[in-house]
């Protein structure tokens, strides 16, 4: 079969026999003789000042103020749809489908601006028009709308995705923005970003801007569980993209992107005489265990790397590892070198500039934080259920079901996501060691949109270590889960199971919901209402209903911190931990922090008697900087606040933001610098 591959711009790009093929403002076709697939879609996120964008949901407040923006900066927006409608707006065409914008204006790129319980179809009805870029930024679309459509986008070799829960794409040098970063951050230049998080991006690019390097094309890959496009896609286009010279990639726990990351990186710097140098960032090295830190994919599986893990492999691969986005301006700097060009990567970075760079490795070792409380229920993804709650939930499928008696071998079988697949999978375990039956693990992916093969059964059925009708009552048992997960939209069932009588009974269920089927769409109302809210902490409940993430880290910390973005939120309590302080919570207020918010956020910190300072940590990029100020200054004043508070404000109107905050009269510290911010919310801490 021959693989015709579109892309369009400057291109440097290999095919898959090794061709190199050089390209220049024009379309461009890779031919090989292999089957086609995804991956021949990676070229399509290579936007630039030619590359035609519409809008879908268009004709949108959202849309509307975000293309305002867009067309004033640049980006080539040719048009956009809104289902049902003809006509102009902004001065482009509307269209009523995907498939007509096609037909009359050839774009090569999508954003996706609707909500979360619209956007699954709207992805897919990009698909289907066969967009060769689509570009979905909604949060809280569930995950098996999402697996649904990897699934779809695993049969064709047209489209790529970028999300969704992502800021989007960006190229500074072509001026093209489709996403809703904050574009006065953004200067043309040499260094390519590739992120998890929007906020650390956010900084990245503060960063990269004010050390006068600027960026080419910065990638938000997205905090979702499940990413369109990864780090090792963002890194193929780097390495042939003759606008960037350096690369930044910010990364988080969850899953095993990095790792990847890591490997192609190690590959690529043996291969290439003069790789481009590479900083990165890992956040949640004092996450709270078993917590979903404000991101839905922020959360570490068992068998999964934890952030330390990440970071050592990445150092493995010669990557250089910076502990503050801040600190990527300086960094990339020391790396590019003076003279321009990328020289030799870090190997070009004297022992003590490395050190000044390495800052991470002074606290490293410290053990992760736990969470005060040992309930499992998480924020912003998943539901769990009460243990008798999910035996229950077997029986009434026919499903032999009840506690364990304390007889028997216990083996673990659950129905999970597979982050590198993309899709769904069975997790089986022959528990040789009972006392942690996740030893011994094996991950069997399988197609959404199919049931598992009888050959994988067979392998699940070896791999248990099970015989005779144990062996041939294992098919009901796992199709069973398959059709719970897939009917009740369970993000995990985890079950424990031993022989008995020759057939197989669950001793022991862990289940968990995706809380997104509900929240987005009101699916799955039945499951949403066994939900226990006595169960879970009463501040985290209460701060959930104003959109905030609040989690109470354990141990003696004694600094609240308020912050805006998840990613931006575990980085700073990390930074603190590395300056010598002590977080008591993790708290994100979204990516948006308005003076309600604020406020409400103070109020939650300020029901922990250990905190004795308040450090609000904000970037603003969609919020600007002096509104938060003088939010944080209306709440200061209506809460009759007795503990100082420390205030970093960076990004949009930060300069307004922190003269508001210096002149206010009241125990409120401004400051630019993280590390003196830090330093001053220690010393107050200590001094309490």
């Amino acid at each position: 079969m021959i693989c015709r591959h579109f892309m369009r711009g400057r291109h440097n790009i290999t095919t898959t026999s090794g061709k190199s093929v050089s390209t220049f403002g024009r379309a461009v076709f890779s031919t090989t003789v292999r089957r086609c697939g995804y991956e021949d879609t990676i070229g399509n996120l290579k936007i630039g000042k030619d590359t035609r964008v519409i809008f879908q949901g268009f004709t949108g407040k959202q849309a509307t103020a975000n293309a305002k923006e867009s067309i004033n900066w640049g980006t080539n927006i040719v048009g956009g749809v809104t289902p049902g409608k003809n006509g102009e707006h902004l001065g482009r065409p509307v269209f009523p489908t995907v498939r007509k914008a096609m037909e009359k204006v050839k774009p090569d790129a999508t954003g996706i601006y609707v909500a979360a319980h619209q956007a699954p179809a709207a992805i897919e009805e990009a698909i289907e028009a066969e967009v060769p870029l689509i570009v979905a930024v909604a949060e809280h679309i569930p995950i098996h709308d999402i697996m649904r459509i990897h699934s779809i986008l695993k049969t064709q070799s047209k489209s790529r995705l970028v999300g969704a829960n992502a800021p989007g794409i960006i190229s500074a040098v072509g001026r093209c923005r489709i996403g809703f970063q904050p574009l006065p951050c953004f200067m043309p230049g040499r260094v390519g970003i590739v992120a998890k998080s929007g906020t650390l991006s956010y900084e990245a690019v503060a960063s990269t801007t004010r050390a006068g390097l600027g960026q080419s094309l910065c990638i938000g890959m997205g905090g979702d569980v499940i990413a369109g496009t990864n780090f090792v896609d963002a890194l193929k286009i780097f390495e042939h993209d003759d606008d960037t010279e350096g690369i930044v990639l910010i990364g988080e726990i969850g899953g095993s992107a990095e790792m990847h990351a890591a490997e192609w990186i190690e590959e690529y710097n043996t291969r290439t005489p003069n790789p481009k140098p590479i900083s990165a960032i890992i956040g949640g090295i004092n996450s709270a265990h078993g917590r979903v830190m404000g991101h839905a994919g922020a959360f570490t599986l068992q068998g999964e790397p934890n952030a330390l893990a990440k970071i050592k492999r990445l150092e493995k691969a010669g990557v250089t590892i910076v502990n503050h986005p801040a600190k990527f301006g300086v960094s990339m700097k020391m790396l590019l070198g003076k003279s321009g060009p990328a020289s030799s990567g870090a190997s070009a970075i004297s022992v003590s500039q490395q050190r000044g760079i390495h800052t991470v490795r002074r606290v490293r070792s410290t053990v992760q934080s736990q969470l005060i409380r040992s309930s499992p229920q998480v924020q912003k993804r998943s539901l769990y259920i009460r243990e008798n709650l999910a035996l229950d939930l077997l029986r009434e499928r026919g499903i032999n079901a009840s506690e364990y008696s304390g007889k028997g071998r216990r083996r673990m079988l659950a129905v999970a996501v597979n982050r590198d697949t993309r899709s769904p999978c069975i997790i089986a375990s022959p528990a040789i060691d009972q006392e942690n039956p996740h030893i011994g693990a094996k991950n069997f992916p399988f197609d959404y949109r199919a049931l598992l093969e009888p050959s994988q059964i067979l392998e699940i059925a070896k791999h248990l270590q099970l015989e005779g009708s144990s062996k041939e009552s294992l098919p009901k048992l796992i199709n069973g889960l398959i059709d719970l997960y897939m009917k009740k939209e369970a993000f995990l069932l985890e079950t424990l199971v031993v022989e008995r009588l020759g057939d197989l009974k669950v001793v022991g269920a862990h289940f968990s919901f995706d809380d997104a089927a509900y929240r987005s769409t009101k699916r799955q109302g039945d499951i949403h209402a066994l939900r226990q809210i006595e169960d879970e902490d009463s501040h985290e409940v209460e701060a959930e209903k104003d959109g905030i993430v609040y989690i109470k880290l354990a141990g003696n910390g004694n600094i609240g911190t308020l912050v805006n973005g998840a990613g931006l939120a575990m980085n700073t309590v990390d930074a603190l931990a590395d300056a010598g302080g002590k977080a008591a919570n993790f708290l994100d207020t979204g990516g948006k922090a308005t003076s309600e918010t604020v406020k409400k956020s103070f109020e939650v910190i300020l029901q922990d008697e250990r905190v004795k300072v308040i450090f609000v940590n904000i970037f603003g990029g969609l919020t600007l900087g002096d509104m938060i100020a003088n939010g944080i200054l209306l709440a200061f004043k209506e809460l009759d606040m007795k503990i100082p508070i420390v205030v970093r404000i960076r990004g949009t109107h930060e300069a307004e933001g922190q003269r508001i905050i210096a002149e206010s009269g009241l125990s409120l510290h401004a400051f630019d610098d993280f590390e003196e911010a830090a330093a001053k919310a220690i010393d107050l801490a200590n001094k309490s």
